[in-house]
């Protein structure tokens, strides 16, 4: 019995008059584990339910297995139904098998008993509650009892509980939608492996880039500041050097251009400068001086003539200038002392550390489980909770919230940077240019932005006017994975200090700056 792929031919879906997707086409097949990215709204959900059967496209067809294994955002079964339910759900069909092969034995149906055998084979039968029980563990539900009835589970343990059964069940095709949300470190790297084994088809839409690094044969970029979707065959640490690559190219050609441009409007000034009748009549020949001067002056207006075509032609296809890389340069005066100093500082219930000094240039990651204090930590240091043992510098702060708000979200994008900074700084460091949101948002109102575009817009505040005391929160939450890759980039060594709270992997593995772990007292 031969795997099939799961194929999508020129899916369209749009949802109140916008088109989330238009024209999606996806080949998967059997081996091939394709991570989705791209920006939150790029269709990367969307796509996932329009691969399962749970949505239909407005055009467009898909292809594929019959029963796709898909990770919804709840488990198909009623509260009173116990975490034994759902194991026994996701075993059934490789119970069933079993039985089919013992119902075989010795009757001449070589041919079903082979099919059943394949089947078997794929679904590793024979070891599949034991199988089902290590899946558990490695999702860290091992200590939730069978008899639990889900309605008594937390959220996280819910959707564990919905993976765990899609991985126990080996379906030919599986669809995830973000599924390392609600795993710690070692759940992921757990899920990781089991994911990789898999010999069906998986279509993963995820923000983490670790988890795309280790599991992904192919990408496709969403995101339409791309050009539309864009299929990379390889890994995501090859589609990141990909990226960097395409980048450089694009910077060499810009300014390889701009220096053509310049020495273009250079010569045109000098030949128009050149005009032949200007200069001396010899040897009193006026004749000769007539056909030299109008020889000249006609090659010189042909020269002219050449330039301006060659010029006017540049500036019609001119590369368009790269988006700014993000920079948090802070404007510092360093001062003698620490920009921050923490000292036997308490918040109830929230945090307990006795000693921190935040200094110009410093890099610093604190990391740690949810519920040690990080974000209080980085209010703390903002100035937002007012507690003893806390000196400062007087230097400007700025905060990078994990809830991003805006004070009045009628305001369009250009209007709430523009009031933010000012018309001297927005002169200097217009909002387009840094590429952070795309042009037709700017003139949305900030309310209408999904979280991702708000937050892009909070980080381009504060890429125009970089704090000398720079504090992120999660920052790569609702991030598309290559502008995260950009940010991290932006906190490199510089003025200013910056101080970054993230449980992301990738961006803690290759963290080359100061960490402070915390841990629950």
């Amino acid at each position: 019995m031969a795997e099939i792929a799961l194929v999508a031919h020129e899916l369209v879906r749009g949802f109140g008059g916008r088109r989330v997707l238009d024209g999606v086409s996806l080949t998967a097949a059997p081996g091939r584990r394709i991570g989705l990215i791209g920006e939150n709204g790029a269709g990367k959900s969307t796509l996932l339910r329009l691969l399962a059967g749970a949505d239909q496209p407005d055009s467009g067809t898909v292809s594929g297995p019959a029963d796709p294994g898909f990770l919804p955002q709840e488990l198909a079964f009623p509260d009173s139904a116990s975490v034994a339910d759902v194991v026994d759900d996701a075993l059934a069909e490789a119970r069933a098998v079993l039985a089919d092969l013992e119902r075989l034995t010795g009757e001449d149906q070589l041919a079903e008993y082979a099919d059943r055998l394949e089947l078997a084979q794929r679904l590793e039968a024979w070891d599949a509650d034991r199988r089902a029980q290590v899946v558990l563990d490695g999702l860290e539900l091992g200590d939730v009892g069978h008899d639990r009835a889900l309605g008594t589970l937390s959220g996280g343990q819910r959707r564990r509980l919905a993976l765990a059964a899609l991985v126990i069940r080996r379906p030919s095709a599986l669809l995830l939608d973000e599924p390392t949300n609600h795993l710690d470190d070692e759940a992921a790297a757990f899920l990781e492996e089991q994911l990789r084994g898999l010999p069906g088809a998986l279509v993963v839409a995820s923000h983490d880039r670790a988890f795309l690094d280790a599991v992904c044969t192919d990408l496709l970029d969403l995101d339409p500041a791309v050009g539309g979707p864009v299929r990379f065959g390889g890994t995501y640490s090859e589609y990141l050097a990909h990226k960097r690559a395409d980048r450089a190219r694009w910077e060499r050609r810009y300014a390889e251009e701009q220096e053509e441009l310049a020495g273009l409007r250079s010569s045109l000034g000098l030949i128009a400068g050149r005009v032949a009748p200007d200069r001396p009549m010899r040897d009193g020949d006026k004749m000769g001086y007539g056909v030299r001067a109008n020889r000249v002056q006609s090659q010189i207006s042909r020269r002219v003539r050449n330039a301006t075509r060659r010029l006017e032609d540049l500036e019609r296809r001119a590369v368009p200038a790269p988006p700014r890389p993000l920079r948090f340069q802070a404007s510092l005066t360093t001062p003698a002392e620490a920009l921050v100093s923490l000292r036997q500082v308490h918040v109830p219930g929230r945090l307990v550390l006795d000693h921190l000094d935040v200094r110009d240039g410093d890099r610093l990651l604190v990391t740690g489980p949810n519920g040690v204090g990080k974000s209080t930590l980085l209010l703390v240091l903002a100035g937002k909770l007012d507690v003893p043992g806390v000196r400062r510098a007087g230097v400007g702060v700025g905060l990078l919230d994990q809830d991003t708000a805006f004070a009045n979200p009628r305001l369009t994008a250009r209007a709430t940077y523009g009031r933010a900074l000012g018309a001297a700084r927005v002169a200097e460091v217009p909002l387009a240019s840094l590429g952070l949101l795309h042009r037709w948002d700017l003139g949305k109102a900030v309310g209408t932005l999904s979280v991702g575009q708000q937050r892009r817009l909070a980080l381009a505040l504060l890429v125009a006017a970089p704090p000398a005391l720079l504090l992120l929160d999660e920052p790569t939450n609702h991030l598309s994975p290559t502008l995260c890759d950009e940010l991290e980039d932006a906190l490199g060594p510089g003025p200013g200090a910056i101080v970054v709270a993230s449980h992301d992997r990738w961006l803690r593995s290759r963290w080359r700056g100061a960490e402070l772990p915390m841990s629950r007292s």
